[in-house]
């Protein structure tokens, strides 16, 4: 039996990151839980302190088909490479022709760019063949756009 999940992302700065990732993937803010017009309803109901207001941020698939990610605020700085990231899948595949598929990416890694990501490196096949791009988010955050 599946069950549901969500991503969570440690940062420092949850909106930026949620605003950040949200044009990253299409994705749109959250809304607030059933019942309420906003999240700001929803933390005065819950008790929230105004204070921990901007401790966390979520977006979601505008289709309601793809998983939600949160992004939780925490006081430390990201120290080490992350295990586990995110790739952006925006050439295709390699079935597409490759100067389609680089094309795509490289379009993506400039709207990324814009946003406030960054590129580490561009990854080649042996033959020379362009293949994807490793970038960071706004916290230095790995993650690949293929």
């Amino acid at each position: 039996m599946t069950v549901n999940w969500t991503l969570t992302i440690d940062c420092r700065s949850p909106a930026a990151m949620a605003a950040f990732w949200a044009t990253a993937l299409g994705y749109v803010e959250a809304s607030p839980p059933a019942g309420f017009a906003s999240w700001e309803e929803w933390a005065v109901k819950m008790g929230v302190p105004e204070e921990e207001w901007d401790d966390g941020a979520a977006i979601e698939d505008p289709e309601g088909i793809r998983p939600r990610i949160s992004f939780l605020k925490v006081p430390e700085p990201k120290t080490v490479k992350n295990r586990v990231h995110l790739d952006i899948q925006a050439g295709g595949g390699r079935a597409e022709p490759q100067e389609i598929r680089w094309a795509r990416v490289q379009e993506t890694v400039a709207r990324l760019l814009a946003a406030g990501g960054t590129v580490r490196s561009e990854v080649f096949r042996d033959d020379g063949t362009p293949d994807h791009v490793v970038m960071a988010d706004p916290e230095d955050n790995e993650f690949c756009v293929v």
